[in-house]
């Protein structure tokens, strides 16, 4: 008989893990706490890996359907001084597949495809050891029992207190998020400047990303060094007063520059959290986590990639028909650690370099890791 498993949270790790299994003929409970396909935005865009996120989407069968939908053009990086001058202009060959870029919207429809995932179950609690095997507590108080339960629910998971009292801690940097529309229509002089892909401008503890989605959707990041209470005299429900307090945070900038902050619409706060480093926890039969649940780093494209490799694995490992469940997780989560590791530690360092009191040091760190 085969085992009872669920996963919970419906980003790409926790569909990548149902999908392969379902390509396999395993059946797979999907809860995901959002009350509905739509309820939320779905966020910006993501570059997969040639051996990361893209090989999960080979493993469930979507590799040759990701690649129609891709953006290769959008692994384009120009990076800027803050008076506007062009420091680098990096642009892929044609037949560059390494990191097409590919909106969360689409990538998501892609991976749920037949899944039959359950909006609207919240979990609260889980409870691995009962006798009837890991009990899963929801929201709505209702409960349900499992063999096996996968936490893909993201940075405050409610899984992970199941094997780890590890919980995020605050980095030091804050995003506040923006939004550009139609920008090829509505805002060319932005759009040119922006090019293809994403356009960094870098200075001292502060940080300004731009970055294409599909439809001529841009997505804005100013990115800083502050407390975390930083915004304690502000509203930041009020968009103007939220404008007016980045750009005396960045006065001194090309005005040209400046424009994404001025043209943006409503603006989101979000404080980069992680966790620890080398983040592990005593096995727990029954209950296991990937993705950010896991290994939660700054988003410098690792967090995404990773998850979804983890969520392929493991599902095949299960679908390969592993008589002893326990064993096969184990397994899995020793290759997740070293790995995860690895890159916790690089992307730990990155941020460090990114938005860092020596603007040369995110410029050295582009130089490293762009092709020449």
């Amino acid at each position: 008989m085969r085992q009872r498993i669920a996963v919970v949270g419906g980003g790409p790790g926790g569909l990548a893990f149902a999908r392969v299994l379902h390509r396999h003929d395993y059946p797979v409970a999907v809860f995901e706490r959002d009350p509905a396909l739509d309820a939320r935005p779905p966020g910006g865009t993501l570059d997969l890996h040639e051996g990361l996120g893209q090989l999960a989407l080979d493993k469930a069968g979507l590799l040759a359907d990701f690649q129609a939908l891709s953006r290769p053009e959008g692994q384009a990086m120009r990076i800027l001084d803050t008076d506007g001058t062009v420091l680098r202009d990096w642009r892929p060959r044609p037949d560059d597949r390494a990191n097409p870029e590919i909106d969360r919207r689409q990538l998501r429809d892609l991976l749920l495809g037949p899944l039959d995932v359950q909006w609207g179950r919240g979990v609260t609690q889980v409870v691995p050891g009962t006798r009837d095997g890991v009990l899963v507590q929801f929201a709505d108080g209702r409960q349900e029992a499992f063999d096996l339960v996968v936490g893909a629910d993201g940075a405050w998971s409610r899984v992970r207190p199941a094997v780890s009292s590890a919980t995020p801690h605050y980095t030091g940097v804050t995003f506040v998020e923006t939004s550009l529309d139609d920008v090829d229509t509505r805002h060319p002089d932005l759009a040119r400047l922006i090019g293809d892909g994403s356009l960094g401008v870098y200075g001292m503890n502060r940080t300004l990303v731009a970055q294409r989605n599909s439809g001529g959707h841009v997505k804005v990041y100013a990115q800083f060094r502050a407390p975390l209470d930083w915004h304690t005299n502000l509203d930041l429900a009020d968009a103007e007063a939220v404008r007016s307090s980045l750009l005396a945070l960045f006065d001194g900038w090309a005005a040209g520059v400046l424009d994404l902050l001025r043209r943006g619409t409503a603006f989101v706060h979000r404080p980069l959290y992680v966790l620890p480093v080398s983040h592990t926890w005593t096995h727990t039969p029954g209950v296991t986590l990937l993705g950010d649940a896991a290994h939660l780093m700054p988003p410098l494209g690792a967090g995404a990639n990773l998850a979804m490799l983890e969520g392929a694995e493991l599902a095949e490992s299960i679908a390969a028909g592993a008589e002893d469940l326990d064993e096969v997780v184990r397994a899995f989560e020793e290759q997740m650690w070293a790995r995860a590791g690895r890159w916790a530690t690089i992307t730990a360092a990155g941020l460090e370099r990114l938005v860092s009191p020596d603007p040369a040091e995110a410029l050295a760190l582009f130089d490293q890791v762009q092709p020449s």
